[in-house]
């Protein structure tokens, strides 16, 4: 008998999947647990009408990641901090205060652990920062970090 899982079922299937099982085993364990229901016509629509729209989704969002990264490849993000003599930074400059330049300035909203950096900032100077968009796109991000007046 073909089911849909509605759960993951161990050592059957994860949710979603069409499997081949006994009738008993379909009747007896997964029915009564709502772990499973009949794989019937309408059943294998909505399960196809469901997987192209993650599909769709999942087109959308690697197009909108790749714009933004384009977008941040073209700009440069300036951050004001305060320094002592030495061009050290009192304190430094972390992956918030990033995205919130970014948002003010330049209107691009980003999820600020999407920021990859090895150290925080703490002298002035220019910088380069990695951003992962998604699976398959890394931008960056192109900063200065300039003396407050």
């Amino acid at each position: 008998m073909k089911v849909i899982l509605l759960q993951d079922v161990k050592s059957q299937g994860k949710k979603g999947q069409i499997i081949n099982v006994s009738d008993g085993y379909a009747a007896n364990f997964l029915f009564p647990r709502k772990l499973a229901k009949p794989a019937d016509a309408s059943a294998l629509n909505e399960v196809k009408t469901k997987k192209e729209a993650a599909d769709h989704r999942a087109a959308v969002e690697l197009a909108e990641a790749k714009a933004t990264a384009e977008k941040l490849e073209s700009i440069m993000v300036k951050i004001y901090a305060t320094g002592g003599t030495d061009s050290r930074l009192y304190g430094s400059i972390t992956s918030k205060d990033i995205v919130e330049a970014l948002a003010r300035d330049h209107g691009i909203t980003i999820d600020k652990r999407k920021v990859l950096s090895d150290e925080p900032i703490r002298t002035f100077g220019g910088y380069i920062r990695e951003v992962k968009l998604h699976a398959e796109v890394t931008g960056k991000i192109h900063l200065t970090v300039c003396e407050k007046k």
